[in-house]
């Protein structure tokens, strides 16, 4: 598949409906359609021509166009490019069809969009709220340009969550805000039959911290990477860096090669001690705890190597827009390989044990399972797709940084149950070190960091993928006045596996979902309030802010 092709399928499906397209390179097509013909122009990208959904955007666009933009992204990862459907809403009525009865993964991008823009979503299948607290007021939105983020609604009075209703002969358990073995704030409600799960519903971004607010109000294109580091806590380096790289092609800037393989070095430092993090915490999840403190243990120089080359263990600073801010010498490459030749001896050990073990083996096979057909219609990612026997990796369908002239070995596993996604973890740390060592022996000298000189115009658009630990993380810049983007949009990669939930754990017992919902590797802050329930009569209310500040 090429643009061209998908240009013509367009064409030949919705006809007048396509009002422009525009090309950018080999690797971009940008359309611009009629609202009337969003749900068939859809299909036809995902179903028809096979395109895997990337995110939804929604742009407050009134002063320029009296519109709302409303932006879907696809991948055609075989074919290294990416399709943006963008649809103008007019402000008086700001209404659109929704997609997500076509295209399930859909579902929480839309219901962002009308929380968020104020842009429904007719026809969704589940339209509540989704980032909002339950008793934020109806009419305000904090993506529209006339909210600033010093604004600070009153709270409505109706501030109930609507909460799923739970299925005839079900019982409802709570898991979470708070639960040990999740480490930050997420409500599960899993609704059980005795002890086997037969549904879900899900409550999260209580962490929600407007950084996409504060990129294109109060920030600059270089102050943003340092922010944009802070959206995770562990891959946080793959965020500021694909931020700059969404930046930089927008602006057309080149950065130097050298500055290339620094990024990719430390995405697969990330890598590292990410798969380490996880394995650990899923050891600890099903009670291995003799696997957590080893894995720790070895992840442990990995950051204290970090640290050495960049001042800091985790948040490296490192990104801005056009390069790096800091040099690896090659001095720095015999500690560098001291440290991947220890992890790589001791990872080879436990990657054998794991297999051969029959009490990880009885917890994790056979549970969490995800069809591949599951998995590309909730548009999973990272290794959970590759667990589900999707052969995706953005390094290298649509490769960045160095990994053009890198060899990248796939980890693929047909299992699409949980043990099926330990295995991929497993085998992708080998990879990262490899990777590490060839950047190493291939580092080209010269600058790390483009010089820009002139001031990026407003009104151009870039797109950047990364393929974090946990699966591709993808950015959205649309440029503006005043040295800030006019729009940034950030898609996480839990953000996608999290809609994956209900089928992986529906039909298993119930003591096997917290290990079921770690198997994704979840971080809820990437994506992203309290309920408080009443013990004797279980009425459930929204605290406020104020409240939990006075207790």
């Amino acid at each position: 598949m090429t643009p061209e092709q998908i240009t013509q399928r367009l064409t030949d499906r919705i006809g007048d409906g396509l009002l422009s397209t525009e090309p950018a390179g080999d690797s971009r097509l940008y359309c611009t359609i009629d609202p009337n013909v969003v749900v068939d122009a859809a299909d036809e990208v995902f179903n028809g021509a096979g395109g895997r959904y990337v995110i939804t955007a929604g742009t407050d666009d009134r002063a320029e166009n009296d519109a709302f933009l409303v932006s879907h992204f696809f991948a055609f990862d075989n074919d290294d490019f990416y399709v943006t459907v963008h649809v103008r809403v007019p402000a008086d009525n700001p209404r659109i069809d929704s997609i997500t009865p076509t295209i399930p993964g859909a579902g929480w991008a839309e219901r962002e969009l009308q929380d968020l823009l104020g842009v429904e979503a007719v026809g969704h299948p589940d339209p509540r709220r989704l980032v909002l607290p339950d008793d934020w007021p109806e009419d305000v939105h904090p993506l529209r340009n006339d909210f600033t983020t010093q604004d600070k609604p009153p709270a409505s009075p109706d501030g109930t969550p609507k909460m799923k209703d739970a299925p005839e002969g079900s019982v409802m358990v709570p898991i979470g805000p708070y639960f040990p073995t999740q480490h930050e704030p997420e409500a599960f409600s899993v609704f059980v039959d005795g002890e086997v799960v037969v549904d879900s519903d899900y409550r999260g971004f209580y962490n929600h911290r407007g950084i996409e607010k504060l990129g294109s109000c109060d920030l600059t294109y270089n102050q943003i990477p340092f922010i944009a580091e802070r959206i995770c806590g562990i891959c946080g380096f793959v965020h500021s860096c694909a931020y700059c790289m969404a930046v930089e092609e927008a602006a057309g800037i080149e950065v130097p090669r050298r500055a290339d393989y620094i990024r990719t070095i430390f995405l697969e430092f990330e890598r590292l001690h990410s798969h380490m993090l996880w394995t650990g915490v899923a050891g600890h999840i099903i009670g291995f705890d003799t696997l957590f403190m080893q894995t720790w243990r070895m992840r442990e120089p990995v950051m204290w190597l970090c640290e050495e080359l960049t001042g800091n263990r985790k948040t490296y600073g490192m990104n801005i827009v056009g390069g790096v801010r800091r040099d690896i010498s090659r001095d720095d490459f015999a500690k560098i390989e001291k440290v991947l030749a220890d992890i790589e001896r001791e990872w080879t050990a436990l990657q054998e044990a794991v297999p051969g073990d029959s009490t990880l083996t009885a917890r994790l096979g056979d549970v969490g399972e995800l069809t591949p057909e599951e998995a590309r219609q909730l548009c999973a990612l990272g290794p959970v797709a590759r667990g589900s026997g999707l052969a995706m990796d953005v390094r290298v369908d649509h490769p960045y940084a160095a990994y053009d002239e890198l060899e990248v070995e796939k980890c693929v596993e047909d299992g699409c149950d949980t043990l099926a996604r330990t295995f991929v973890r497993l085998r992708e740390t080998p990879v990262a070190i490899s990777i590490i060592r060839q950047c190493m022996a291939q580092m080209p000298e010269g600058e790390i960091a483009a010089e820009i000189t002139e001031e990026i115009p407003a009104g151009l658009q870039g797109i950047a993928a990364v393929e974090a630990p946990r699966g591709e993380s993808f950015h959205w810049v649309l440029t503006g006045e005043e040295n800030r983007p006019a729009r940034w949009r950030v898609r996480a990669p839990t953000y996608a596996n999290l809609q994956a939930i209900p089928p992986m754990i529906a039909g298993d017992v119930l003591a096997d979902v917290p290990i079921d919902i770690g198997s994704i590797d979840p971080c809820y802050s990437c994506t992203d309030r309290m309920a408080v329930i009443d013990r004797r009569s279980g009425a459930m209310r929204v605290m406020s802010v104020d409240e939990m500040m006075k207790r």
